[in-house]
């Protein structure tokens, strides 16, 4: 019989002890993608009299500072 209780704990920590490594592997993966959005989303100042026809207006379009609001 205690043999069965101890298993069962066993199980139970096992079970508590992964879903506590999964918590904190999420976590840690949203703070990393946190950190590194400025990084990605800074863009690059276009200079105006090098684009090409019609570059501006499809630059201010796909802007993705102007889809956050």
């Amino acid at each position: 019989m205690w043999v069965l209780v101890n298993l069962a704990m066993l199980v139970m920590a096992t079970v508590f002890a992964g879903a506590a490594a999964v918590a904190a592997y999420w976590l840690m993966l949203r703070a990393t993608l946190e950190l590194m959005r400025p990084a990605a989303v800074r863009t690059v100042p276009a200079v105006r009299a090098g684009l090409a026809r019609g570059t501006a207006q499809l630059i201010r379009a796909f802007d993705p500072r102007r889809h956050e609001e």
